[in-house]
């Protein structure tokens, strides 16, 4: 069995037109890729002004599941999914740990409910629990890695679903129910909460507050499906609802894998149908790496996990995928000449003619071509800097060192992106603390040396540069 064997959604359940979806009249033009989508007449009348559809036969059923197929559409809580106690019969905790004896025991202080299943991947000092009929500890003879004890784990637990919380996360309270209710959905696979930092006082330094905020493991405020090819395309795995059956279906996390695995099983299940969701609304806290030396090391370390992930999923890893007039037009744009500009122009009139025929029949037509052209041209503008500053900055580095032109474009370059992305972050969360843009920009660009020296040192040990590769695509 998998996700795509089992569509039906139980009445109740509801799903919102996401906020970056135009609704105009009949017609839905979002997701991503973009698409538009065009309802019937009575389709239309299923969703309110406030873009709300409430499964109450099959008709919002069908509809509901093509809208959440299409990406243009999130599933919303149901009023009686709010409620519920810390605990549910059909949830047993893993744990895998190593030589994190405080972190199990800090972790099992919030979990006083749930069953729980410790798995001891060999640590030095075997970890202890307390004695407890929820609480168990399984003791690998061999340090197998993260993946691997999840697994093991997981073989153990009788429950519909597994929640696996690594030994230096704290969960918050209305974790588990803010998360559980899209398993409602039975194509979910997946359900990951937003990892937000387990903050210390008395260490509110910029360093502290760039690992709170910014860490690899936020995915941000908003809700959303990862798969390979959108915008957000995986979930981390220190904090993670899992059904079982979809575990069971793909062979769980590759065991052999000790970086990148979540990413792997991500990619994995989408391939095989399953639907991985992200919900910001439930929180997991994480004790992050706070001095500059650990997290720009684990940011390294996950960066050599690019070329296994290339190996294994081939383009889904490629740090640029663009088509030719895409690449043209980005070229163009951060060249900051003349004739590249103009090229850039060019590529951007065709696409706002081509995408404002489409759209021909859809009201704001033109506006929504112009907003979605200039989307493109953010996004390719976005793609650009990461690969100069971040997956391709030995190369940037060299040619700027012999190119004085060159240079100069690489230091605007590198001022402009951590504006941009310093800026952009004040727009997605207003009233959330932010970092100042002097130390924004400097730790934002060690962090994306030290991913792209993982990225490369990856490569060099497998011996594959596919990870470096960028992907031209078709039309």
């Amino acid at each position: 069995m998998n996700g795509a064997g089992v569509q039906d959604l139980p009445d109740g359940f509801t799903v919102r037109i996401a906020p970056s979806c135009a609704r105009r009249g009949r017609y839905l033009v979002g997701g991503s890729p973009l698409r538009v989508l065009t309802l019937s007449a009575r389709a239309a009348d299923m969703i309110d002004a406030g873009g709300i559809l409430r499964v109450t036969g099959d008709g919002e059923r069908r509809l509901a599941r093509k809208l959440l197929d299409a990406g243009v559409a999130d599933p919303v809580p149901a009023a009686s999914s709010g409620t519920g106690a810390v605990s549910d019969p059909r949830v047993t905790v893993v744990i895998p740990v190593h030589a994190n004896q405080s972190g199990i025991d800090r972790l099992l202080r919030a979990l006083p409910e749930l069953p729980v299943i410790v798995v001891d991947d060999a640590s030095p000092q075997p970890i202890t629990v307390p004695d407890s009929a929820l609480t168990r500890v399984l003791r690998l003879p061999r340090n197998e890695g993260p993946a691997a004890a999840r697994n093991h784990g997981a073989a153990l637990a009788a429950t519909e679903v597994v929640a696996f919380l690594d030994s230096d996360t704290v969960p918050r309270p209305g974790w588990l129910r803010n998360a559980l209710w899209h398993f409602a959905d039975p194509t979910v696979a997946l359900v990951a909460p937003r990892i937000v930092g387990l903050r210390r006082p008395g260490r509110y330094s910029p360093m502290t507050q760039y690992a709170d905020r910014h860490s690899s493991l936020d995915m941000g405020p908003r809700p959303a499906a990862a798969a390979p090819g959108r915008p957000l395309s995986y979930v981390p795995s220190a904090a993670l609802l899992a059904r079982r059956a979809a575990l069971d279906a793909v062979g769980g996390f590759e065991s052999s894998l000790r970086v990148a695995e979540d990413v792997d099983l991500c990619w994995r299940l989408a391939a095989s149908g399953w639907t991985v969701r992200y919900e910001p609304a439930a929180h997991v806290a994480h004790e992050h790496r706070y001095t500059l030396r650990e997290l720009l090391g684990r940011r390294r370390f996950y960066g050599t996990g690019a070329a296994e992930l290339a190996s294994r999923h081939g383009a889904a890893a490629a740090p640029v995928v663009s088509t030719p007039t895409g690449i043209a037009a980005t070229v163009g744009l951060l060249s900051c000449t003349t004739s590249g500009t103009i090229v850039a122009a060019g590529v951007y009139l065709w696409m706002f003619v081509r995408l404002r025929a489409a759209l021909r029949a859809v009201p704001g037509g033109r506006a929504l071509a112009a907003v979605n052209v200039a989307r493109a041209a953010w996004f390719g503008t976005l793609q650009g800097w990461s690969s100069m500053l971040r997956h391709h900055w030995p190369i940037a580095l060299v040619a700027g060192l012999v190119l004085p032109r060159f240079r100069r474009r690489l230091l605007a370059a590198a001022a402009a992106e951590a504006a941009a992305t310093w800026a952009a972050q004040i727009i997605t969360e207003p009233h959330a603390h932010q970092l100042d843009p002097l130390s924004w920009a400097v730790l934002h660009r060690c962090d994306d040396l030290a991913y792209g020296l993982g990225v490369w040192q990856g490569a060099l040990r497998h011996r594959d540069p596919a990870a470096l590769y960028p992907v031209i695509m078709g039309r």
